[in-house]
């Protein structure tokens, strides 16, 4: 899995060529012929070695803890949360730009080392050691600079080769090195927090008015807050928005929101504290994060990379993916495209796992901007890590098949997909089919009946009041009624 997510985000690999690679494993007949195509896949081991040094990120020491006198859990985090109050001491470090910051500084030393050769090594002087050209760039596959304010961003190696910076970064032309000594001195004194990351987006980011429908009137209090929305778009540069692009979406409660636009195209979504809600987001993504969401239906496009559902409860998830994740939630539904296992880590409890059962008319169009084919789907087949999985009592199952029933995306908009990418499983098909024939029985049982025009309007009367009673138990009609955009937010774009 290391190897597999270092390669999407590290090498440049077309979304084509991603789709054929996918077609070609998915065609292989056996393990060998497995295992032979994927030995043809590489990745830089700098930056391999880099990708597995930074999981420490995530990493909590009690001896360090206890060396420097910190009370576990620290409470010393001070970057704001989605809510814009400070972090609690269980602060989440995916949304704590502070502490990558701080933890590049505090392990430059350890991080230049690795990209040292070992020619070029000072055993007893490592401060004396030299990097060279191609491991500073293999460190850019986690820092980048600017020399203008954010305007542009450039690889790191180019700012340290620049006539005027030279002489910090220890640039020799002669050997076409960097002293270890200077560079991690003028890294370490020069580095700052994300401009483009969740702190900064949730500080400086510009509000998203994108029309809400559906709260519900009858409980809504004078206090209630309505759904926050934000955006770094502006700010970040056009040749850089694949990874530095963020939405953040916080407290949307009892509301429907749905969006296809250009300022959604390839960004990264970070989805918190959403409760009884449904979000249709119909375009191509690059990651989501979604985050202590509860009671909410939430349809994704394509994503490119990673979709991660933590601290969830009752979340309904509809998405083509690279990757998903599931982290210590519960009662939650996914229904995923995904050429790549579902993980399920740690601390969760009755994870349903059934195939991707939607789609509109733009799905593979989106599809193909991101590089996810139809053909390979491993919906079913989860990977479990962590202490807490046991085979007599996993934590998922597959949906079962007499609950099962395919998703209607209640828009209208231009493209040429008309079914679900790569058609249902043949059980789950055959129990749609099954229903439909039941239907067109009914129908056919109805007009055969020989009942007059006056009683059969009086018969769907009937229906139609049963119906409206059945929407109503169930809870479907606050979500018919959501669709409703007030018409005042119509007009609004963004």
């Amino acid at each position: 899995w290391y190897f597999c997510t270092c390669h999407l985000l590290s090498e440049s690999m077309s979304p084509l060529e991603r789709i054929d690679w996918d077609q070609e494993l998915e065609i292989c007949s056996t393990q060998a012929e497995r295992d032979s195509l994927k030995s043809k896949v590489s990745v830089s081991t700098l930056k391999f070695v880099l990708f597995l040094y930074i999981q420490q990120l995530y990493k909590v020491s009690l001896k360090a803890s206890l060396v420097a006198g910190d009370e576990w859990p620290s409470a010393r985090s001070t970057s704001p949360d989605l809510d814009g109050n400070r972090s609690t001491p269980r602060g989440n470090k995916t949304l704590d730009d502070h502490s990558h910051m701080v933890f590049v500084q505090n392990h430059i030393h350890e991080i230049l080392e690795l990209l040292v050769e070992p020619e070029n090594y000072v055993r007893s002087n490592p401060g004396d050691s030299a990097i060279t050209l191609s491991g500073l760039e293999s460190l850019g596959f986690l820092v980048a600079g600017t020399v203008d304010k954010c305007r542009s961003l450039l690889p790191l190696q180019d700012i340290a080769m620049l006539q005027t910076i030279q002489h910090r970064s220890g640039y020799s032309k002669l050997t076409k090195s960097f002293s270890l000594r200077l560079v991690q001195t003028w890294i370490k004194d020069s580095i700052v927090q994300n401009p483009f990351g969740i702190s900064a987006c949730i500080a400086s980011g510009r509000r998203l008015s994108w029309p809400m429908s559906g709260e519900d009137k009858d409980h809504k209090s004078e206090n209630a807050k309505r759904g926050k929305i934000a955006t770094n778009a502006h700010a970040v540069p056009k040749e850089h928005i694949k990874g530095n692009k963020i939405i953040i979406m916080s407290q949307v409660s009892k509301q429907t929101i749905s969006r296809c636009s250009g300022t959604l195209e390839n960004s990264s979504v970070k989805i918190h504290r959403c409760h009884y809600s449904y979000l249709y987001l119909l375009s191509p993504l690059r990651s989501v994060t979604i985050e202590k969401c509860r009671n909410t239906t939430i349809v994704l496009g394509p994503v490119e990379t990673t979709v991660y559902l933590s601290h969830c409860e009752q979340v309904i998830l509809i998405a083509p993916c690279r990757n998903v994740m599931v982290s210590g939630s519960t009662l939650c539904t996914l229904y995923v495209l995904t050429p790549e296992r579902p993980m399920i880590l740690s601390g969760n409890d009755t994870i349903l796992l059934a195939p991707y059962h939607t789609f509109y008319p733009c799905l593979e169009d989106h599809m193909n901007k991101v590089g996810i084919g139809p053909n390979r789907n491993l919906w079913d087949q989860p990977l479990c890590i962590g202490p807490d999985h046991r085979d007599d009592t996993p934590v998922w199952e597959l949906l079962p098949v007499q609950e099962f029933f395919t998703f209607n995306i209640p828009f209208e908009m231009e493209g040429s997909t008309q079914s679900i990418p790569g058609g249902l499983p043949l059980k789950y098909q055959k129990a749609v089919s099954g229903r439909q024939k039941q239907i067109d029985i009914w129908q056919k049982m109805v007009k055969e009946s020989g009942i007059h025009r006056s009683q059969r309007k009086e018969f769907q009367v009937l229906v139609e009041s049963r119906f409206h009673a059945w929407l109503a138990e169930t809870g479907y009609k606050r979500e018919l009624d959501s669709l409703v955009v007030p018409l005042q937010s119509q007009n609004k774009k963004s």
